[in-house]
């Protein structure tokens, strides 16, 4: 009857949205709607209801992620990629990815005020193969915007005694060299016991900027404590905590030219972390079973493409060494620290046809090494036929990719028994990816659906017997992952929509009778459908809408249903006698839903939260 009720929920939600058009607004259709597509986002509220917006925020209703949190979105959350594990998506900046040698999970903190950031491209395929480290599914890729003279400051109230505040500042000095400052801070006690937090974040930019330079440097840090009942046991009796200090420094430069661009970034992270399954024991600090751990990485990374005798090269690598500095428990691992790196060629063929049409072919490969690691060559094809008309250019594409990555020191260096325990003896992972797509991109719309199967060798996941929930423990699966996705935006004169689909089917192979379920790898939603609307009506209003319907595969483990309908709203109001202050009210699951993301990990209830904004 749930899934009956929210299903229906959904589509009322859908058809109120198809059927609001341009004959209903009253806006003049000479409007400008090439910029509206262009700059479109693929979700519609950027801002949280419960604590300030992190890289995680606008990922919650992406219709290419799919983001799994504990608690708050902002608090921890993984981000999956067609049908992936949180291990198998990097997150980039500039030319390098970051990534956190302890834990996939914290492979989302990136302490980084989304607001200097440009909007995220998900890569996939040969796209995420030449983009990507040590991600073998995806990579959700950012660069730094041009700072402007200005700023803005906001403060937030909500329920359960949510309070924050936020100031952003940028100043240029002759039109080419910047200063941007930025810094948030936001607590509450959570919708649940135990599930209370307290952020605060710090950012420091320098920027130089020509018309086709543009250099960064880049100083960052976070603090974090935030509580959730069952956050990573699944176990709602235990009150966990989790305490990270993040420390960010990130040194980046880019040119273009008439035949190409060139992109280099360097960056130094440290993560602090102490996390307790349960924060009412007491536990002696730097003792086995306080889960105390530092970690620090340090990388060089390079994009680029060249056109050279009709060939466009398109290439790519990076240079990562990390250390597991200090560890109460990850101490049964072979080694503590690592050198990895990779390399991509990709070279371009485009035949112009008779027709007008163009024949695109890529071809090449990616390398990657590790000095604790067998290395990999991998293989990367792609064929794709673009036509174009006087309204508009359809693309239709296959590839095939084969990429790989290293697991973690969490599934490393654990203690193989417990909870969540280690495996030292797990092996570079393997990804073979075959997909077809078709695209198809108007004035005011865009459309796009693809096919794809993904074979995953030696994926790392958690698994365990049935019988024995307590014990599990990081081994290698071999999966089938087969997938459909749907992308639509729409642009219309005082409206954006945007829909998602996307369906999966997965076929794991454990290699072992004692090993009957899964933790991470089976926990997928089956079918996820979005909708995102932004509207805005009466000069002063708009309204933001980000929904979500979902059909989970079903885990034993999992208290409730495994469907779900999720929605997030805010009404925007900006005066109009002085348009540079403005309002906003934001409800997160409105619907109050009880979905648990993670088998019983208890969901977040709604949150309702006032903020006030003024820019200069």
């Amino acid at each position: 009857m749930l899934k009956k009720i929210n299903l229906i929920l959904f589509t009322a939600f859908c058809c109120f949205i198809g059927n609001v058009n341009s004959s209903e607004i009253g806006i003049s259709p000479n409007e400008d709607i090439v910029e509206i597509k262009v700059k479109a986002s693929r979700v519609a509220n950027n801002l949280p209801a419960n604590t300030y917006a992190t890289v995680a925020t606008a990922l919650r209703f992406d219709p290419l992620t799919e983001l799994q949190p504990r608690g708050i979105a902002e608090g921890q959350s993984d981000v999956t990629v067609r049908g992936g594990l949180f291990e198998n998506t990097g997150f980039k900046v500039g030319a390098i990815t970051i990534n956190d040698p302890q834990t996939g999970h914290y492979v989302a903190e990136l302490p980084i005020d989304p607001a200097i950031l440009t909007a995220a491209n998900i890569h996939t395929g040969i796209d995420n193969a030449v983009e990507g480290f040590n991600s073998s599914v995806a990579t959700v890729s950012y660069k730094f915007k041009p700072i402007d003279d200005g700023g803005d400051i906001s403060l937030g109230l909500g329920n359960d005694n949510f309070n924050s505040q936020s100031i952003r500042i940028g100043h240029t000095i002759e039109n080419d060299f910047g200063v941007g400052f930025s810094l948030a801070r936001s607590e509450g006690d959570g919708s649940l016991e135990f599930g209370d937090h307290e952020f605060m974040r710090a950012n420091l930019q320098f920027q130089h900027a020509t018309d086709n330079k543009q250099t960064d440097l880049f100083l960052s840090y976070q603090d974090k404590f935030f509580g959730w009942p069952g956050a990573y046991t699944g176990y709602s009796t235990l009150p966990e905590i989790d305490d990270t200090q993040t420390s960010l420094f990130i040194a980046s430069h880019k040119r273009e030219s008439t035949d190409g661009w060139f992109e280099a970034t360097g960056f130094y992270r440290q993560l602090v972390d102490d996390y307790d399954f349960n924060r009412l024991d007491f536990e002696q600090s730097g003792a086995a079973g306080a889960f105390q751990h530092k970690t620090k990485a340090i990388g060089l990374g390079f994009q680029g493409s060249q056109k050279y005798k009709g060939i466009i090269w398109r290439y790519g690598g990076q240079l990562t060494h990390d250390e597991l500095v200090r560890s109460t428990d990850l101490t049964n691992g072979f080694f503590k620290d690592r050198n990895y790196a990779t390399l991509s060629l990709v070279p371009t063929i485009e035949n112009y046809l008779q027709n007008g049409n163009k024949l695109i072919w890529r071809f090449g490969a990616k390398f990657d090494y590790s000095n604790r690691e067998i290395n990999k060559l991998s293989p990367l094809f792609g064929l794709a036929m673009q036509r174009s008309d006087d309204s508009g250019m359809t693309v239709y594409s296959m590839e095939y990719a084969v990429t790989s990555q290293v697991p973690g020191y969490t599934a490393l260096n654990s203690n193989p028994t417990g909870l969540f325990g280690g495996n030292a003896y797990l092996e570079r992972e393997l990804a073979k990816q075959i997909s077809f797509s078709v695209e198809r991109k108007k004035l005011d719309w865009q459309l796009k659906a693809a096919f794809f199967n993904r074979r995953d060798n030696n994926l790392v996941d958690w698994t365990y017997s049935a019988g024995s929930p307590s014990a599990r423990q990081a081994n290698p699966v071999d999966m089938d992952v087969f997938g459909i996705e749907i992308f639509l935006m729409k642009a219309l004169n005082s409206i954006d929509f945007v829909f998602g689909y996307t369906a999966l089917k997965k076929d794991a192979d454990y290699g072992s009778t004692q090993i009957d379920a899964s933790f991470y790898a089976l926990n997928f939603a089956k079918h996820r459908a979005t909708v995102a609307m932004t509207y805005k009506f009466l000069k002063a209003f708009e309204l933001r809408l980000d929904s979500e319907y979902r059909i989970q595969e079903d885990n034993p483990l999992r208290v409730g249903g495994d469907s779900t309908f999720l929605l997030s709203t805010s009404i925007n109001w900006i005066s109009q006698a002085n348009k540079k202050f403005s309002t906003s009210l934001v409800i997160d699951n409105l619907t109050d839903s009880k979905y648990q993301p993670f088998p019983g990990t208890p969901a977040i209830g709604r949150q309702i939260s006032l903020n006030t904004r003024y820019v200069w």
